[in-house]
């Protein structure tokens, strides 16, 4: 059950004294179940009710920091099996791989291609998050020299071997940086969590295929007092991806279900083992491994890692965990008001749109691919797209006669003409008449806005 904010209440001291920097105990207990500020802000809490509080807010996947400072990536922290039922929190982290036997030149080009992907949807920069360094060779000078060169990456660092003594080299040179040590098998755990606890670093564990042996090794790590662990069930390439699928949705029921602390943890996925088949093509290796990674993000995992860096083959990817990682209770928007695109002057057309970000965004690229100069208003529709809006009563005359007002548009320009969305035609009517103002209906597709501009005004 979700924890309440009256169940955070009444464990508050109640005083009300405003030092957390809301106005009440009341209103800072429901930020904190919405996850929207830090309970260590409540100075006069004393050491007992924060121990509770800290349990009982505690996720039901624990947060898991890779890396420091600006370089660190937070995964986990999830309290539902749904999406619907609130949201999820820390999206997935998506990781690129290197090894230790590329060339210095091919290392430094892959480096930069990791470091410069990025991609802009709906207002949102989306990139990368981590590099996963692989001791490919075995030999431990190699996997120290590409360690050593990622150093001073911009991005936190995953330490891929199962050799402990290559591990405690890397770490002698990157362990202030909390790296993600991958991996703890049953054969090193005793050496992996010993190094996990020297230099305060989370590990992975990897137990390929049996969760009963996971439970086993995930409870001696944290009986060591290792706190920080990131499960890996094993990514089954071909028919068995089934069965990883099964251990994702496993260990994720486990965890918010039945609260079993072995396994409430962050889950590891591996797309990039779909690169094994030799029969393959490259591009059918990189729908696969897209494929594989989308399935993956869509059934729990916090982390995967990738061997792909086409930007075909991670923009389905980096867009899909967009969307899953929105509040769906919140939509997105932008700020209502008015934007100028181009060179306007008094003479410059006046469009409408809501502050849906994903219907601003197409408008707002329509507008400048198509070197438009015109004004748009943007009106607060909670959120909605046109059609929604218009069904919801947010797209309304009194409404977009508020917003012209608002705007102070009627002294920017020398007419009182407007084009509103093909969509909200139904309302043209109405806006005239509450606004004053002419109204033109535009086209359906703001991708033929430009056109319709230069052809009818």
């Amino acid at each position: 059950m979700k924890v309440t904010a009256m169940d955070i209440y009444k464990l508050l001291p109640k005083t009300n004294c405003g030092d957390c920097g809301e106005a009440s105990c009341m209103a800072f207990a429901t930020k904190l179940s919405e996850k929207e500020t830090d309970l260590k802000l409540c100075t006069p809490l004393d050491p007992e009710g924060m121990e509770k509080l800290e349990k009982i807010l505690a996720p039901a996947v624990r947060e898991v920091k890779i890396g420091k400072g600006d370089k660190q990536v937070i995964i986990g922290g999830d309290e539902v099996l749904y999406r619907y039922e609130l949201t999820y929190y820390n999206p997935t982290a998506l990781v690129i791989d290197v090894h230790d036997e590329l060339e210095e030149s091919e290392l430094e080009e892959r480096i930069k291609i990791i470091e410069n992907t990025e991609f802009e949807r709906t207002g949102e920069l989306l990139t990368l998050d981590a590099i996963a360094v692989r001791n490919k060779s075995g030999d431990k000078n190699k996997f120290i020299k590409t360690v050593s060169r990622l150093k001073n990456s911009i991005y936190p660092l995953i330490l891929c071997t199962l050799d402990s003594d290559n591990m405690k080299a890397a770490l002698e040179v990157v362990g202030d940086e909390k790296p993600l040590i991958y991996a703890a098998t049953e054969k090193n755990l005793e050496e992996m969590g010993q190094l996990a606890l020297d230099y305060q670093c989370p590990v992975a564990l990897f137990v390929p295929g049996d969760l009963e042996k996971m439970k086993q090794l995930s409870h001696s790590l944290r009986s060591r007092g290792i706190k920080d662990i990131v499960l890996d069930p094993g990514t089954f390439v071909g028919e068995g991806m089934g069965d990883t699928l099964d251990n994702f949705v496993m260990i994720r029921r486990l965890a918010v279900e039945e609260k079993d602390e072995d396994f409430r943890f962050p889950i590891m996925g591996i797309p990039a083992l779909m690169r094994l088949d030799n029969t393959d093509d490259p591009v059918t290796k990189g729908i696969k491994e897209a494929t594989v990674a989308a399935t993956m993000l869509n059934k729990y995992a916090d982390i995967l890692i990738f061997n792909g860096t086409d930007i075909w083959e991670l923009i389905p990817v980096l867009t899909l965990r967009q969307g899953l990682f929105t509040d769906p209770r919140k939509p997105q928007t932008v700020d209502a008001g008015l934007y100028e695109f181009g060179d306007v002057n008094e003479d410059s057309p006046v469009l409408l749109t809501t502050n849906f970000a994903l219907t601003y965004y197409t408008v707002e690229g329509d507008l400048k691919s198509g070197k438009a100069n015109t004004y748009l208003l943007v009106l607060d529709t909670e959120g909605r797209a046109v059609d929604v809006s218009l069904a919801g009563g947010q797209l309304n005359g009194k409404s977009v006669a508020d917003l012209i007002k608002e705007t102070d548009i009627e002294n920017k320009v020398n007419h009182k003409k407007m084009v509103i969305p093909g969509l909200a035609a139904p309302v043209s009517g109405e806006i005239e008449d509450d606004s004053g103002w002419e109204v033109a209906v535009g086209p359906r597709d703001s991708s033929a806005v430009p056109d319709y501009l230069l052809e009818k005004l």
